[in-house]
């Protein structure tokens, strides 16, 4: 039976009419993407056209998704909303804090304890207030919302950029910041600009080495880590029709690293057999009375060139595994061409460790597959030259694996089974190394690899591949090995060549789970205590932030001139600073010490123009902060790429930034700046981010006309007495230039709930 059946059929009753609404408003045949969405718009019926990249648009997701870092923050603030309850269902997993350092048992008996306090407050706050608490060891939040609240034609926001991850089932998806989260949990309207739209056409079939994550590798060597931004991603085909629902999760879920909105996939007979072997076979049905509306138009998918922005086209039986990287996802090389690319780039061939699993490739199907792999090198006598683990996504895939013996197989090749959590993938790893400054190499089957993003060490080199290509990288050890073509020589000095990997879509006897790890919330929160210990170093209750004086702001100082790549990792590191993710002063000890300063190719080293001295940057932010003094931070291009984190906004805020600069922003950090009542603007010129000397005083005028598509002007006031004065563009609109009016959008939220 599955969960929020009446929500889901209230969703499917209104579907067909709103399609039919739409298609009139529009008078055009329409995307699957634009059918969700304009089924899912606050104001009901479609009354008119959106324009693509340019509305923004109010819509009503179905529900809302929150893993245990995020949560906090996001909890916190839906307190101070003034509702005794959330307006749509809505969960919280614990995946995020648990750290990968022994074993699956030993971590999470040693994440309960550290963590307590936090897991207390979880699970309290979401009794209180009428939300799903998934326990930890449950499993990652994606996995466990693909098994259990993705459907069809739905829509949903998540506080983690991997929110995507279940437009595998046909949903609209999207990763946002806890802001916005409070706000659809407050039953308020959740803003998107009506995105652009990308059609990826898929021909031909999957087979031998190659599987659906090479698909999203090959979409990211094209699209780059910012081609998708503004944009939903459109598979269709009848390539997508062979995907298994899971492998279209993968696909959708390292969407993100292409900066896209979201992915989605049409609903199929691969959907619905998924549906009904994890228990759903109620939303099938119902999903099966109105399939028509579960795909884009036929008019559509026979000239895409027509109804998408950009389309692309990958033939899967042409399409070879891909490796990608080191240091950004959309570095992608073919299995081919990948050895060469290891020695003439001279990244370190010896692979140390191999990480299978994680939220993006850790079905039944990426372990099967795996596993065929593993018993390969137990039949052939090879022994595993690297370091290998694995992270189930769900105890339900956990438990179903190990009743069917591939855990045992990982074992006898060598292998450790970590945690169902996030470990490795985020930071959440205590990595065994006798030199952490040596060069070395890593391969996951995860979905990020920036610099210091698994092991907090800049000297890792990060590849990303599928989980069957990173298990036989593990087995040979070495980066320059091609499993499709070379051999390898094994105890008895006999050479053997993997054959190709097998895996099962769905398991014969179906999944089964003790104890899946969900606890329903109270029936009646309204006597649940929810306690904070003012005296926590981990959580901490939010106070207002003050609104805009009413002036254009003048005399601030340069705080950071970042150079190149910033993204939400570089402003705010996760590994060990989790533990503050509900602690917002504390947490604020990281704002920016991954970015590097232009002025001096360091990290965490800024000039304080109060004392001339070069200091860490929250240490320098505090000392102006102290003297009543505002800052501008300013960035490269994409700045706040990655993660969904909002402490990247916050802290800032929080810390008194009142302005951040750059030549363009990645959409989920631009938001959450907006939400938090900071001046977020970008070069109208980029050449202008030259201009910026390290000693400048910034003043930003236009405020005080702030109005939807006028820019402002930034005057530099160097240190040798000239200026600089030029243009400055925004994307504000009307009720956003008020949410930086009143000091953030919580503001309003809490002022109208007391009205």
């Amino acid at each position: 039976m599955a969960f929020d059946l009446d929500m889901i059929k209230n969703v499917y009753d209104r579907f067909g009419a709103r399609v039919e609404a739409a298609r009139k408003a529009t008078g055009k045949p329409l995307t699957l993407t634009e059918k969700i969405l304009y089924a899912h718009l606050t104001e009901g019926n479609a009354s008119k056209a959106y324009g693509r990249g340019m509305d923004y648009v109010d819509f009503a997701p179905d529900r809302v998704a929150m893993q245990d870092a995020t949560a906090q923050m996001a909890l916190l603030q839906f307190m101070q909303a003034g509702r005794p309850k959330v307006a749509v269902p809505s969960t919280v997993h614990c995946d995020h804090l648990i750290q990968a350092k022994i074993g699956a048992d030993a971590d999470l008996t040693t994440a309960k304890d550290v963590n307590k306090e936090v897991y207390d407050f979880l699970a309290s706050v979401s009794d209180k207030y009428g939300l799903g608490f998934w326990k930890p060891g449950a499993g990652i939040i994606h996995q466990v919302v693909l098994e259990n609240y993705a459907f069809p034609g739905g829509m949903m926001i998540g506080t983690d950029s991997h929110t995507p991850n279940a437009g595998g089932l046909g949903m609209i998806a999207i990763g946002v910041g806890g802001a916005d989260a409070c706000d659809v949990m407050a039953g308020l309207p959740w803003e998107l600009k009506f995105p652009k739209l990308i059609g990826v056409k898929l021909t031909g079939k999957l087979s031998g080495w190659t599987s659906a994550k090479d698909v999203i590798l090959k979409v990211a060597g094209i699209l780059t880590v910012k081609g998708g931004t503004g944009a939903i991603v459109e598979y269709f085909g009848e390539g997508a029709e062979s995907l298994s629902a899971t492998g279209k999760g993968t696909i959708c879920n390292m969407g993100a690293e292409i900066g896209a909105t979201t992915s989605v996939f049409g609903y199929d007979e691969k959907a619905a057999i998924y549906l009904s072997g994890t228990k759903r076979a109620d939303i099938a049905e119902l999903a099966n009375a109105i399939k028509e509306h579960l795909n884009g138009d036929a008019e559509v998918y026979a000239n895409p060139e027509k109804y998408f922005d950009q389309v692309i086209e990958i033939n899967l039986s042409e399409l070879e595994p891909h490796v990608n990287g080191p240091f950004t996802p959309d570095l992608a090389w073919p299995i081919s061409k990948f050895a060469t690319a290891v020695k003439e780039n001279n990244w370190p061939e010896k692979l140390e460790v191999g990480l299978i699993g994680s939220c993006t490739n850790s079905s039944y199907e990426d372990i099967t597959r795996s596993a065929s792999i593993a018993q390969q090198a137990i039949d052939k006598h090879l022994k595993t030259k690297a370091e290998f683990t694995i992270t189930p996504g769900s105890e339900q895939v956990r438990f179903t694996v190990d009743r069917d013996g591939y855990l045992d197989t990982f074992a006898e090749m060598g292998g450790v089974v970590l945690a169902n959590a996030c470990g490795p993938c985020i930071g959440q790893w205590a990595r065994h190394t006798d030199d952490p400054s040596r060069k070395n190499s890593i391969i996951t089957s995860f979905n990020r690899n920036f610099a210091k993003r698994n092991d907090g060490n800049p000297n890792t080199h990060a590849f990303v591949a599928s989980p069957e290509i990173v298990t036989a990288f593990a087995i040979a050890g070495d980066l320059t090995f091609n499993p499709l073509t070379d051999t390898l020589t094994n105890e008895n000095g006999e050479q053997v060549k993997l054959d190709e990997p097998m895996g099962i879509e769905m398991p014969v006897k179906g999944f089964a789970v003790d104890d899946a790890g969900y606890q329903a919330p109270a029936e009646d929160g309204s006597s649940v205590d929810v306690k904070v210990d003012p005296k926590s170093s981990r959580l901490q209750l939010l106070d207002p932030f003050p609104a805009w004086e009413g002036t254009d702001l003048r005399g601030l100082k340069l705080l950071i001139k970042a150079k190149g790549k910033c993204t939400t990792d570089h402003i705010s590191m996760a590994g060990p600073w989790l533990k503050f993710r509900g602690h917002l002063d504390n947490i604020s000890n990281n704002m920016l010490i991954g970015a590097i300063n232009y002025f001096n190719n360091t990290s965490d080293s800024v000039k304080n123009e109060l004392t001339g001295e070069y200091g860490p940057v929250p240490a320098t932010q505090r000392d102006y902060k102290a003297h009543g003094i505002g800052t501008v931070v300013v960035g490269d291009e994409n700045y706040g790429e990655g993660s969904s984190r909002e402490h990247a906004a916050m802290e800032p805020r929080h810390l008194g930034v009142r302005a951040i600069l750059v030549k363009s922003f990645a959409r989920i950090h631009e938001t959450n700046l907006k939400k938090q009542g900071m001046l977020a603007i970008t070069f109208a010129n980029s050449s202008d981010y030259d201009k910026v000397q390290e000693d400048d005083t910034f003043d930003i005028n236009g405020l005080t006309s702030f109005a939807p598509g006028m820019p402002l002007t930034v005057v530099l006031h160097h240190k040798d007495g000239s200026n600089d004065s030029f243009p400055v563009n925004h994307t504000y609109n009307e009720q956003q230039i008020e949410w930086f009016k009143a000091g953030g959008a919580l503001n309003i939220i809490r002022r109208e709930m007391a009205s």
